[in-house]
């Protein structure tokens, strides 16, 4: 006999009337955010930053492959690494088939990460992706606060997400979770912790070149394929630690 509640189809109807108000209140909360977003002032952009791509050398205007809008998302997958991150590779398993869609609407993207370009083509065979993934090199991933030094952890100064510290990356001693993931990408927590997940926004307009966003942590959410049909499950999320695994890993558990 199940313990959560039961009722009527009538008794279920009204509660279901009941949420779909507050489901409504939602989208629309999320509409008026979005316009936020998008009022949010352009920083023009004037470092010179390189990446390497399937293509060769390119600059961050170099991305955009003639669309005005660029949307990058910053996969952890270190130099160290020896795989990409699960929690990425999760989220990235929902890119392949939104990129034409995307691109259709004058919005190109991109992955982007720090570990070398042949690292990254490798991983993407393996996972059977095909959307754009670039290695960054240089200041990039560091200016836009998705990568840091180990001056910078041993100090206790990384700010992520928009503030200092905080997060459990950055907690000693290291939760389980993030040991976890570490290991599942070949290496030790405190090499993992130096990158971390986000989303950026850039516009490209005169041939100027301006960041327009950018977020982090549970403001990826939305990302997460999974996670929107989880919600939707009976009994939701229901998580304790990292569960998920590289979609070609499940049935070696």
């Amino acid at each position: 006999m199940t313990k959560h509640k039961t009722g009527t189809r009538k008794e279920w109807l009204a509660a279901r009337l009941e949420l779909l108000e507050a489901e409504k209140d939602h989208t629309r909360r999320s509409d008026e955010l979005a316009r936020r977003r998008q009022e949010l002032p352009w920083v023009r952009v004037d470092k010179g930053y390189r990446f390497e791509t399937d293509e060769g050398g390119a600059s961050l205007a170099d991305l955009f492959r003639g669309r005005s809008q660029l949307l990058v998302y910053h996969f952890m997958f270190g130099p160290d690494y020896k795989a990409g991150c699960p929690s990425c590779s999760a989220i990235a398993d929902g890119f392949n088939g939104i990129v034409v869609h995307l691109e259709n609407h004058d919005v190109a993207f991109t992955a982007a990460s720090r570990a070398p370009l042949a690292k990254l083509q490798a991983y993407k065979r393996r996972m059977g992706w095909t959307f754009p993934w670039a290695s960054s090199l240089g200041d990039f991933n560091f200016d836009f606060n998705v990568s840091f030094t180990e001056e910078q952890q041993h100090q206790g100064v990384i700010e992520y997400n928009y503030r200092r510290g905080g997060h459990a990356m950055d907690a000693r001693p290291v939760p389980e979770p993030v040991a976890q993931l570490a290991a599942m990408c070949g290496t030790d927590a405190p090499t993992y912790s130096r990158d971390r997940p986000g989303l950026s926004a850039f516009m490209v307009e005169d041939g100027v070149v301006y960041h327009t966003y950018s977020t982090y942590v549970r403001g990826l959410d939305p990302l997460w394929g999974m996670y929107q049909w989880l919600d939707r499950a009976p009994r939701g999320r229901n998580e304790t630690g990292a569960w998920f695994r590289r979609h070609d890993e499940y049935d070696k558990r």
